[in-house]
């Protein structure tokens, strides 16, 4: 099945004012490459700001609470995130995970939250080092990506992101043997949960695609796009992954 492209930028806890000059640059490149669906999913500061000058690429959040109101002090809800001018957000992105501690259960629950909120969603799943060193990492990842996945996980509004932790901003990356494997692994799981639909879900890849190395890791198999950090933060340095994509 084809599947357009789908290049997202992780600007985590990066970006200030200063830097919306950025944003307009890329939304001038997804506009030259409109084959290629471009995001940026910018810290929360942000977003409403991004929006007006977003130019071709869409604006999305790093997180969202699973809840829509309450007392949740510095947490944002889905409702506010698109009222502030976010389209998509991700969830159980790995340094959430690890850092603050979220499970699969909440990494679900939130992805309904934002669904509900009429957001569509970038689920990240993936390994350590330890479990890609013991073989266990397409096993472990698939478990990960089925405890995760939301009821009613659509193709319409959930995309899924590969991410080996241990590759994560280090400029290291698996093989494209063992990134294609992870791939065609998670698009077989998501067939056992969603069956037929599972074919057009985009799976994109998330360990530090760059100018580099983007054109041979979207020529995989199952490789839908990329989740993409440092390279990101500026058109200069996004142009590259996003011509590759297109």
């Amino acid at each position: 099945m084809s599947r357009r492209k789908l290049v997202v930028g992780n600007w985590k806890m990066n970006g200030l004012r200063a830097q919306l000059g950025e944003v307009e640059a890329i939304g001038g490149l997804a506009r030259e490459h409109g084959s290629v669906e471009v995001g940026l999913c910018l810290p929360a500061t942000l977003i409403a700001a991004a929006d007006a000058v977003k130019g071709g690429a869409f604006v999305g959040a790093q997180d969202c609470h699973m809840r829509a109101s309450g007392a949740h002090t510095g947490c944002l809800s889905a409702p506010m995130l698109a009222e502030a001018g976010a389209s998509w957000t991700i969830v159980g992105h790995s340094e959430r995970r690890q850092d603050q501690g979220e499970t699969d259960a909440d990494v679900a629950a939130k992805a309904l939250a934002a669904k509900a909120a009429g957001l569509k969603v970038i689920l990240c799943v993936g390994e350590s080092l330890e479990v890609r060193d013991a073989g266990d990492a397409e096993a472990v990842v698939s478990a990960q990506l089925l405890a995760s996945l939301p009821e009613g996980a659509a193709a319409d509004w959930l995309s899924i992101a590969y991410e080996p932790i241990w590759a994560i901003g280090t400029g290291r990356i698996p093989t494209m043997e063992a990134v294609a494997e992870m791939h065609a692994a998670l698009r077989a799981a998501l067939a056992r949960r969603i069956g037929g639909e599972a074919d057009a879900v985009r799976i994109l890849y998330g360990g530090s695609m760059n100018g580099d190395n983007a054109a041979e890791l979207l020529a995989l198999a199952d490789v839908d796009g990329g989740l993409i950090g440092g390279a990101s933060l500026t058109a200069e340095k996004f142009a590259p992954v996003i011509a590759a994509a297109a």
